[in-house]
């Protein structure tokens, strides 16, 4: 069943409006008639089934038929600052990160970034993640549309964690899963975790010492070297396992 999302403000008598890039999606795209089904999410905890009852100007009516909780979340914030890629490689990342359960996805130009940014083309590009963002949310059926964004420099993305509780920055020279399994297993519900990926070709030494410094905790993912676009989803993979057996009571709260 499609999903979008609204603004609580078009909230309203039992009804919701969709308006702006949405509507001309459900009407000139999907096609949608009076009748067909959908859900929406207001982005603020809940999730209304709905009826099309039609087009009115700018805007489509949808009538509230079912209101529940959303339960799709996450019980703690992942973030993940993701070393600015070659190419499109972006996208890919931003997609499978928003389906995984990021709230966010922050990119930063560490040492070995190949692709260059200037701030023009940083902003063209952040609006087409934050895009991409959006119909993966909808897609996975989240209930918040993660944030993408701006384009930081390593110290910047650094410095925009510390209020963080853990970081983690998988690095190729790191060695022992059973560190790694330890430290993901000191991870307790409701703690906010931010994952540090490096671009092609890695971290230098240097950026995983200033991170180390900051209170991050340096990983392996295992004895293969993975691509950046691999490295940031096999964490999250790994993370959202964690917490989603922990939300099972399998994991004790702190």
């Amino acid at each position: 069943m499609q999903q979008f999302f609204t603004d609580p403000s078009l909230i309203e008598d039992g009804k919701i409006y969709i308006e702006g890039s949405d509507l001309s999606h459900m009407k000139n795209v999907l096609r949608m008639r009076q009748g067909e089904k959908v859900r929406v999410s207001d982005g603020a905890g809940k999730r209304y089934l709905c009826t099309v009852k039609g087009y009115n100007g700018n805007r489509a009516e949808l009538q509230i038929e079912e209101t529940c909780e959303e339960d799709t979340e996450l019980p703690s914030r992942i973030v993940l600052f993701q070393g600015l890629p070659k190419g499109d490689k972006m996208e890919l990342i931003v997609q499978k990160a928003v389906e995984l359960g990021a709230v966010s996805v922050v990119p930063f130009a560490a040492k070995r970034s190949v692709a260059k940014l200037d701030e023009k083309k940083a902003a063209k590009k952040q609006a087409r993640w934050q895009s991409i963002a959006k119909s993966a949310a909808e897609q996975s059926g989240r209930g918040i549309i993660p944030e993408v964004g701006s384009l930081l420099t390593f110290g910047e993305a650094l410095k925009s964690a510390q209020d963080l509780d853990i970081l983690l920055v998988p690095y190729e020279l790191e060695e022992g899963m059973g560190r790694t399994a330890e430290v993901i297993g000191r991870i307790r519900l409701g703690q906010s975790v931010g994952i540090f990926i490096g671009p092609e070709g890695g971290f230098e030494k240097e950026e995983v010492d200033q991170a180390v410094e900051t209170g991050a905790v340096p990983v392996t993912l295992g004895k293969r070297i993975l691509r950046t676009e691999t490295a940031g989803m096999a964490m999250l993979s790994i993370l959202m396992y964690h917490l989603e057996i922990g939300s099972h009571n399998l994991i004790v709260k702190e």
